[in-house]
């Protein structure tokens, strides 16, 4: 099961949700009691019928580490690329600079040298009102969320890859699956705000979004060092001691991944 910290709990809630929904609609007539019998599996009838599994993912769920009888961990990349380097910068200074003003002045930086810039937040309207921000202060910027229909999000993220843009705003999306080695910088903001998206899981998994490049560094904006971000920041540097004593050790030196730009979609056709 690829990306287990999502796939468990999606099989574990499926029978329950299935279930809600098909009651309201047997209460009020609209489907007969027989509606129940087709069901998903429950959690524990999944488990009996799939027998021996591979579990995979960055950031294993504490179910899948209690069930494994062998964990192997692979932090070891071929490029030698190693987890970025993070740094956690103020929400809110003393004299009124936000973290608004401060990733501007990051994001010009990177795109200065070619880079490209991801910005995570909480809410799909922060997206697009950050974005909006942006595109006042002559940044080329566009936003991702689960509001943009399926096909038109590829087309953003090939454009996002060609340079056609600089900065991608997003919120859930943009943290588990994609590889965009084109990216220097991964910006959080309020990474203090305790919850699923800011969870140590979340914090980890979007921070890796950084690091396919070898220039990659993620900077977490918070006023508060939160337990998930201490849990997120600890593992985060303890791969990065294993990544790099291994290259010292092999003579590897750490390269961007290098993968080609092709059109996911064809949406003119």
């Amino acid at each position: 099961m690829d990306e287990s910290h999502i796939g468990v709990p999606q099989v574990r809630g499926m029978y329950e949700g299935d279930k809600a929904r098909k009651e309201i609609l047997i209460q009020y007539g609209w489907r007969l009691p027989s509606a129940l019998d087709n069901r998903p599996l429950k959690f524990n009838e999944f488990i009996e019928r799939i027998g021996q599994t591979i579990f995979t993912s960055a950031t294993p769920g504490k179910w899948e580490l209690e069930k494994s009888s062998q964990i192997v961990e692979q932090v070891i990349r071929p490029t030698g690329l190693i987890d970025p380097p993070i740094e956690v910068r103020p929400v809110f200074t003393l004299f009124g600079y936000s973290q608004t003003d401060d990733f501007i002045i990051e994001s010009k930086k990177i795109i200065a040298n070619g880079g490209r810039v991801i910005a995570n937040v909480l809410t799909k309207k922060m997206a697009e009102d950050l974005t909006e921000f942006l595109n006042k202060e002559k940044l080329k910027v566009n936003y991702l969320h689960s509001d943009v229909e399926t096909l038109k999000r590829t087309e953003i993220l090939t454009s996002f890859r060609r340079g056609e843009f600089d900065i991608l705003v997003g919120v859930n999306l943009l943290r588990e699956g994609l590889d965009l080695p084109e990216v220097s910088l991964v910006a959080i903001m309020d990474a203090d705000r305790e919850g699923f998206l800011r969870s140590e899981q979340s914090l980890i998994q979007t921070m890796g979004r950084a690091s396919r490049n070898v220039t990659g560094k993620v900077i977490l904006y918070a006023d508060t060092i939160t337990e998930s971000m201490r849990k997120a920041i600890n593992e985060v540097e303890r791969r990065r001691k294993l990544q790099s004593e291994y290259n010292k050790k092999h003579g590897i030196t750490p390269t961007t991944i290098v993968k080609k730009i092709e059109r996911m979609l064809d949406l003119e056709n």
